[in-house]
């Protein structure tokens, strides 16, 4: 009765998968995405401010086409993991990674034994709701549940061969932009030792036999990931499109009617406009 990680799926045939990011706490925007037949959903409760609860209700509205769900909690929140998983998360992702050591944590609370020593509940949506025998379950929840262990601080970066031979770590993934702020390129998203960093993910993943995933913010940039071997890639935010969307009919309006806009941003320009 569990239902398979689309995600798993792509992996074991080799397929890569486009995710996309959703941070507007509206269900509507998953069932949609998951209607339009996207496969995974990066739910951000890292920086967002989405209960436990609230992700809830956007798993639910995803499960209507079977989208798999990658949650990215904070930081340390082991136990707040677990919850997100018994809500249905077919994925985990991991933020500012330090060691071996630490996603070797996060393996522990996702899996359960042998695995792992992840608490069994076996009455939410997971399982789903009582109508899975416990075996079966703890068996299909381990096959179907993967983590991304994202490295984000320089030091991390040189951990990421040790990082991948932990047994239940599935993929790797360099954070762009915390990586840029933390190595004092904030937003230089071409620079040099971005390039360079993304490039050790993908060779340590390659020698290690698993899988890496990406960020970026063009098509091109992702099939060049793809061609690299990258098998998850996110592109696309419900908040980008917004923008865009916006900025777009200010430009149409001005020319076509004449009307003029007043922003309060301190310097007339969001970041994404500099970048």
């Amino acid at each position: 009765m569990i239902r398979p990680s689309r995600v798993i799926q792509n992996l074991r045939q080799n397929t890569p998968t486009l995710g996309i990011a959703l941070h507007l706490p509206d269900p509507g925007l998953f069932e949609m995405a998951s209607l339009m037949g996207f496969q995974a959903i990066w739910l951000d409760l890292e920086h967002h401010s989405h209960s436990v609860a609230a992700a809830a209700h956007f798993m639910r509205a995803a499960r209507v086409g079977g989208t798999d769900i990658i949650a990215r909690p904070g930081k340390g929140e082991f136990m707040r993991l677990g919850r997100i998983l018994e809500q249905g998360a077919s994925g985990i992702m991991y933020p500012r990674c330090d060691s071996a050591a630490e996603a070797a944590e996060v393996v522990k609370w996702a899996k359960f034994a042998p695995l792992g020593k992840r608490g069994f509940d076996g009455s939410g949506p997971d399982v789903p709701y009582l109508l899975t025998p416990m075996r079966d379950y703890l068996q299909k929840s381990n096959e179907n549940t993967f983590i991304i262990i994202q490295i984000e601080e320089p030091h991390a970066l040189n951990e990421v061969e040790e990082i991948l031979a932990v047994p239940g770590v599935d993929m790797v993934m360099l954070g762009p932009a915390d990586f840029s702020v933390l190595t004092g390129i904030p937003g230089e998203f071409g620079h040099p030792s971005i390039r360079a960093g993304i490039e050790r993910v993908a060779q340590a993943a390659k020698k290690a036999g698993k899988h890496w995933a990406a960020t970026c913010g063009s098509l091109e940039v992702a099939k060049n990931y793809i061609e690299m071997g990258c098998r998850l890639v996110f592109h696309g935010c419900d908040l980008v499109y917004v923008h865009q969307g916006l900025t777009q009919l200010k430009s149409d309006a001005a020319k076509a009617l004449g009307v003029s806009f007043q922003s309060n941003l301190l310097g007339g320009k969001s970041y994404l406009e500099e970048t």
